[in-house]
């Protein structure tokens, strides 16, 4: 990230999301982009004043959202038409969504297909205003998967890495290994595989089950060599178990999981990023979208189990993260996923897959997720508490007046006091 004045933030309510708590009176200091001291206003250090200052007049001070679940080069919710678009037409529909991410207080972002260094790259170094960008390159597919887009009568599928397809289509244990070393070769933080049929592909079945046994297992092999790990496209409770079974590492869905499923992901200590805003927009918003008529009769498979699914695993003790997976249009209702997730878990529960426990994920605990030195200054300040009711973060244009990020001032609004102290 681009470096950042020294900041001070005095006059804050800090929301500690691990303790279910709320501190009054805290001041906050940032010295490059981390932060270096946390305590009581009346115990801050001398110098606190010759620094940009912030006064957050009491309101309440929370780490940076982090969505385990995006696609920011998604444009449209035509997957198959978009990977013949030119790369810099999606770079830029890339950086419009992650600036719009960004201002809803998301400040990381984990991208499971479609992101790759060069986005991440573009952020870190200040040419694209968006959230940090944890990217996992293409995800990998079976011939006839999830992420082949061809229809029943297409033939070629372009592999070149710049392709803005959000896939590669491998078949046979040799190839499945080069196409992990390959994302893993650019830094991908994970490898996606399709472990099921889903919504947005045109050609399989949503209750299938993809890929060979073998296959995963060389995959998760490649990602384990590097101190990677593995995460699973994946619906039914067949394909679920089957990939926890073979050492996949985190399950994006799980919409029709069972008791099972449950008793494997704390039996291996895997995470479940359920998405329920995007069934919620598919099924509103598909058509006018561009999600083609043979994904939109796929919709109502999975709509109406989420839910019972997402109250399934908080219940058994599953490690749940925080996920969207909206495309194209669809993405400005992101922050409405806080409010379909209250209606199962509580307020402490929701906010924890959105910033600890999707840290623990990328393997930033610590760093993302608290307000506590030696954490990123990722930060929002937020007119209400969030513990007591987190439907408000649905409407960040109201809930959120200021963001953070790395100690830098992205948004800010007037009613939060911002002075240059001389």
């Amino acid at each position: 990230m681009l470096a950042a004045q020294p900041l001070h933030i005095r006059n804050a309510t800090i929301v500690d999301i691990a303790e279910g708590t709320a501190t009054r009176d805290q001041t906050i200091l940032v010295e490059e982009g981390v932060i270096t001291w946390v305590g009581p206003s009346a115990e801050a250090p001398a110098d606190s004043d010759s620094r940009e200052t912030i006064d957050a007049g009491g309101k309440y001070l929370m780490p940076g959202l982090i969505d385990g679940h995006v696609h920011v080069t998604a444009a449209t919710a035509d997957l198959g038409a978009m990977a013949e678009w030119s790369p810099t037409y999606v770079a830029a529909h890339t950086a419009r969504n992650m600036k719009a991410m960004l201002h809803r207080g998301f400040t990381t972002v984990r991208d499971v297909a479609g992101a790759d260094y060069g986005v991440a790259m573009a952020v870190e170094e200040g040419l694209f205003e968006g959230p940090r960008v944890i990217f996992g390159g293409k995800a990998l597919s079976q011939s006839g998967g999830h992420g082949d887009m061809r229809s029943m009568g297409g033939s070629l599928v372009d592999p070149h890495q710049c392709c803005p397809s959000i896939g590669i289509v491998c078949d046979g244990v040799d190839a499945v290994r080069k196409a992990a070393r390959d994302q893993l070769r650019t830094g991908a933080h994970h490898i996606k595989v399709m472990l099921s049929g889903g919504v947005a592909s045109p050609t399989d079945r949503v209750d299938s089950t993809q890929f060979s046994e073998s296959e995963i297992l060389a995959i998760v092999e490649e990602a384990e060599g590097s101190n990677r790990y593995v995460c699973g496209h994946a619906y039914t409770a067949r394909a679920v178990n089957r990939g926890l079974r073979l050492g996949v590492r985190c399950i994006e869905h799980g919409n029709l999981i069972d008791d099972e499923s449950v008793r494997l992901f704390v039996e291996k200590g895997a995470y479940l990023v359920p998405t329920l805003i995007t069934y919620e927009r598919l099924k509103a918003d598909g058509e006018e979208a561009g999600l083609p008529a043979a994904s939109r009769e796929k919709v109502d498979s999975v709509l109406y189990a989420g839910l019972e699914a997402l109250d399934r695993a908080n219940k058994g003790g599953v490690k749940i993260v925080f996920g969207s997976d909206l495309l194209g249009a669809m993405q400005v209702h992101q922050s409405q996923e806080f409010r379909i997730r209250a209606q199962v878990q509580t307020a402490q529960e929701v906010l924890r897959s959105a910033t600890l426990t999707a840290a623990e994920l990328i393997g930033l605990e610590g760093k993302l997720g608290v307000v506590a030195p030696g954490a990123f200054a990722d930060l929002l300040i937020v007119n209400q508490n969030p513990l007591d009711d987190v439907t408000v973060l649905a409407d960040p244009e109201t809930a959120i007046d200021a963001v953070i990020q790395g100690g830098r001032i992205i948004r800010e609004r007037a009613s939060v006091e911002s002075a240059l102290a001389v």
